[in-house]
């Protein structure tokens, strides 16, 4: 069985004040939460701090982004994967599609960084997603397909095992529209089937989250889909009530 994995994407938010009130209250309502794992994923500037304000916690840091280059360099304004793993990150948030948008990052350059941290032994948190537009005219399988096959071609089926999956239709993401359960479960159960097709062993073990307006009040139930394994979460995770309620359902559907 998989261990569900929920995870907070804090984007462009906080201050060193906000930050450590938020990481008191993670603290505090999290620590019982013992058969999912979670993760937060402040900006690069907070990693430090939120590992130092979560030690002895059941939270785990990641970061947001690294560099296509591994280890050190003239790129200005860049963070490579042997920063973060000096920092002791133990995830990174790849391929988000406010990457793929906003800074044209391409598939590409989303599975060298994929292969860069697998190198590293830091655990990528892959982004795939559909937009509006994509869905409507009938290229969602296509678009998430071509975007899997880039990393798979990259670094092969079987390091899916160390990677964890996101599903993120842009469409979702910090619109307060939020795809139906049985919406997302098509397409978790897309990406499974099409790991399987390659390595059914490899697909049963990949953890799959859904990402885009998950609130507390829809989690539980978009967590009880078959292939829904946790998710990744925006805007609920910089609140830390939202954010512990959102790993209970989780919780709640791993011990049932």
């Amino acid at each position: 069985m998989r261990k569900p994995f929920v995870a907070g994407n804090w984007k462009m938010h906080g201050s060193k004040a906000f930050v450590t009130e938020l990481n008191q209250g993670l603290k505090q309502q999290t620590n019982s939460m013992t058969e999912i794992d979670i993760a937060v994923c402040p900006p690069a500037l907070y990693i430090s701090q939120t590992i130092a304000e979560l030690e002895g916690s059941t939270v785990k840091v990641g970061a947001q982004n690294i560099a296509e280059e591994a280890s050190q360099g003239a790129f200005t304004g860049e963070i490579s994967i042997a920063m973060l793993k000096d920092m002791q990150c133990d995830y990174v948030i790849l391929g988000h599609s406010e990457r793929r948008a906003i800074y044209g990052e391409t598939d590409e350059q989303i599975a060298n960084k994929v292969a860069v941290a697998l190198e590293a032994g830091i655990t990528p948190i892959f982004c795939v997603g559909e937009t509006l537009e994509e869905r409507e005219s009938g290229t969602m399988e296509s678009v998430i397909a071509t975007q899997l096959d880039a990393v798979i071609s990259k670094v092969g089926v079987e390091e899916f095992e160390k990677i964890v999956i996101a599903y993120e239709p842009v469409w979702a993401i910090g619109t307060g529209v939020t795809a139906s359960p049985e919406q997302a479960q098509e397409v978790h159960a897309f990406i499974r089937d099409k790991l399987a097709r390659l390595n059914r062993a490899v697909a049963e073990k990949v953890i799959i989250q859904y990402g885009g307006s998950v609130k507390p009040n829809n989690a539980a139930e978009l967590f009880a889909q078959a292939d829904i394994d946790g998710g990744l979460i925006g805007g609920a995770s910089l609140n830390a009530d939202d954010f512990a309620a959102i790993c209970q359902a989780a919780q709640d559907v791993a011990s049932a």
